[in-house]
């Protein structure tokens, strides 16, 4: 198995438990090796009472995005913290997009970027995601053979 089947296989185990980010109508655009794009859709039950996107469902598309890239690698991984600076507002039926790309990876942890943007490209905002994995795999990978 590939290292981008790996990243596919590992994102299909997630997305299959994943009621959260369905829920919210996200969707996985791409996933490669410690990276993932994520879209969703800004509806009227996520704008708030500036009648912008309440920045809780901007967080939410970020750190599901996160989560993805995270554990791309067949190792599983959860957030020890996570930031966001938003820099302007989504609005209703704006179509967002979460790229992620895991930037740094030593022993345990590990230390992943997102930009939030829109469908013009404009930056809505920035997460940095701080990752730590735990016990286990998403997938069960079987040990090439040696045909030697």
């Amino acid at each position: 198995m590939t290292e981008q089947e790996l990243a596919k296989a590992c994102a299909r185990a997630m997305w299959a438990e994943d009621r959260a980010s369905a829920g919210l109508g996200m969707a996985i655009a791409r996933i490669a090796p410690g990276e993932c794009d994520m879209t969703m859709t800004v509806e009227a039950r996520m704008v708030n009472g500036h009648g912008i996107c309440h920045g809780g469902f901007i967080f939410a598309l970020a750190d599901s995005a996160f989560a993805f890239a995270c554990n791309s690698l067949n190792r599983r991984a959860v957030a020890q913290s996570n930031t966001i600076t938003y820099l302007r507002p989504a609005k209703l039926d704006d179509v967002l997009t979460a790229r992620a790309v895991q930037t740094q990876a030593a022993g345990r942890s590990g230390i992943t970027d997102v930009t939030v943007t829109d469908a013009a490209g404009r930056t809505i905002a920035v997460f940095r995601g701080l990752s730590r994995t735990i016990d286990g795999t998403l997938v069960e990978v079987t040990p090439k053979e040696d045909t030697a």
